[in-house]
């Protein structure tokens, strides 16, 4: 049986939690992370401009929002990467600016960067191994440990393997059992599947889901808006360096938006929003792009005939409202825009 990291099997920790009386104020989980006011600057951009966030003991807390919009400055920040310029930052209780906590804040993370630092001419258990010492995991302590991660990541069966020969998806799994080397009480993960394919993407949110219900606390930045929903507690939109938005994903949407979008879809836009205007109060928002038109509302089915009869040849699709319509209501712009 596969052994999560901090000690408990993975069935263990794949059991549904014991049902309670809903949390209060008084009894919510410790917070671990406090930033109030952080900033960064790089010359005249303020790549983080003032922002206020706290993470709870054991959720995972997200940061969403297109490339350019601090995410990964502000993780920098957090894993002692980059100084911080002004503000507060509390990681664990220790205060991270002025760097004087850094090397006890190290001690009690696990970091997953964007980037892939794995050795290239390694195996993937030397990878692990070699890495372990680093923490003072020597010996038969450090093969036991990187032995129970391999089996946590699914990558036993690849433990001799170089890793310049593993996928993609098997790579940025290695990165996270690295990252779990330490036992970290917080591990932090910047864009996690940036590049992977839908398989491997599955196949990591299955591992930090594992990891999230045997107690780990994650902190993770994505541009994945489905992401975000899939995996986070809590999260916060950013852009332009501020948190436009935060609160649970379901809750977020519903504060925003309507339940219910109708895109539609045609070779020439320009009859769209006529024909929409004949709605009326039917369609309670919409948004005009350059080949479509997105109506959000209540009720898809009072309005879908008429559509059929109004625009015969435009191509229509009904779906739920999602983080990314919050986004494009916020912004004015779609997260893949930057």
């Amino acid at each position: 049986m596969a052994e999560c990291p901090g000690g408990s099997s993975a069935r263990a920790a794949a059991r549904p939690a014991r049902r309670t009386a809903p949390r209060t104020a008084d009894d919510a989980p410790p917070v671990v992370l406090r930033a109030r006011g952080l900033r960064k600057r790089y010359g005249d951009l303020e790549a983080v401009a003032g922002i206020d966030f706290s993470v709870r003991r054991g959720e995972c807390f997200g940061m969403l929002g297109p490339n350019g919009a601090g995410k990964s400055t502000t993780m920098r920040m957090i894993y002692r990467a980059s100084p911080i310029d002004e503000g507060s930052l509390e990681i664990l209780g220790l205060e991270a600016a002025g760097g004087h906590n850094d090397r006890a804040i190290k001690r009690r993370i696990g970091v997953v960067p964007q980037e892939d630092s794995l050795d290239q001419e390694l195996t993937v258990r030397e990878n692990l191994e070699v890495f372990a010492r680093f923490y003072g995991l020597r010996g038969e302590t450090g093969r036991a440990r990187a032995e129970a991660l391999l089996a946590f990541v699914k990558l036993r069966d690849k433990a001799e393997v170089r890793v310049g020969a593993l996928s993609g998806g098997m790579r940025r799994r290695l990165m996270v059992a690295r990252g779990l080397l330490s036992e970290p009480e917080l591990l932090v993960l910047d864009e996690p599947t940036t590049g992977l394919d839908p398989q491997a993407r599955q196949g990591l949110w299955e591992r930090l889901r594992a990891l999230r219900r045997g107690g780990t606390t994650l902190l993770l930045t994505t541009h994945y808006m489905d992401e975000a929903e899939q995996l986070c507690d809590r999260l916060v939109i950013m852009d332009r360096g501020r948190i436009v938005a935060e609160g649970a994903p379901r809750a977020l949407i519903a504060a925003h938006l309507p339940p219910h979008v109708i895109e539609l879809h045609m070779d020439t836009a320009g009859a769209l929003p006529e024909a929409v205007a004949a709605l009326g109060d039917a369609i309670e928002r919409s948004e005009l792009l350059s080949d479509r038109i997105l109506l959000y509302l209540h009720d898809p089915d009072a309005v879908l005939s008429q559509l059929a009869h109004a625009l015969p040849e435009a191509e229509v699709l009904v779906r739920r409202s999602t983080l990314e319509d919050v986004f494009l209501k916020l912004t004015g712009r779609r997260l893949e825009e930057g």
